[in-house]
């Protein structure tokens, strides 16, 4: 009965999960799609927080790379920085096992920003500069203490 609920009303055997939970009937519990759930529930939070880095990321390197982009402009990536690097920050005070996590896909993360950060400067518009690729590391120069300051903005005189 709940294999059929699980495909026909997922909030429905989600509601009945809980509370077969709650009172302890745990023989009654469709096992196999909570177990589904949990674990994609898993990977959603990390695609998230590998999203929230990689446009950290991507931000930090127009500064550097486009630091003469009209501040309008700048002024987008670094409200951009902030909001990203907050999302982080709440997810690796909620999952202290996502600092692990960081570690591990810190490059993957890099690699996309770079192309994010590639692709939007060659979008550039309004007599904005579009940058070279080979103007954009090859390797991550920020640290993670960097991306986690709240006072690092990658710009190379400190301006913000």
């Amino acid at each position: 009965m709940n294999d059929q609920l699980y495909e026909q009303d997922f909030n429905l055997w989600r509601e009945t999960v809980i509370t077969q939970i709650k009172e302890k009937h745990f023989h009654d519990i469709d096992w196999e799609h909570l177990l589904l759930e949990l674990d994609d529930m898993g990977k959603s939070e990390k695609r998230s927080f590998l999203s929230n880095l990689t446009i950290l990321i991507a931000h930090l390197l127009k500064l550097i790379v486009q630091s003469d982009a009209p501040e309008m402009m700048k002024g987008s990536w670094y409200s951009s920085i902030t909001e990203h690097r907050f999302r982080i920050k709440k997810d690796l005070q909620e999952n202290p096992s996502f600092k692990n996590y960081l570690k591990e896909v810190i490059d993957v993360a890099y690699a996309d920003a770079r192309k994010l950060a590639i692709k939007e400067g060659k979008n550039a518009k309004l007599g904005v500069r579009k940058p070279d690729e080979s103007e954009y590391p090859l390797d991550l120069p920020f640290s993670l203490e960097q991306l986690l300051d709240d006072d690092f903005y990658g710009d190379m005189n400190g301006d913000k």
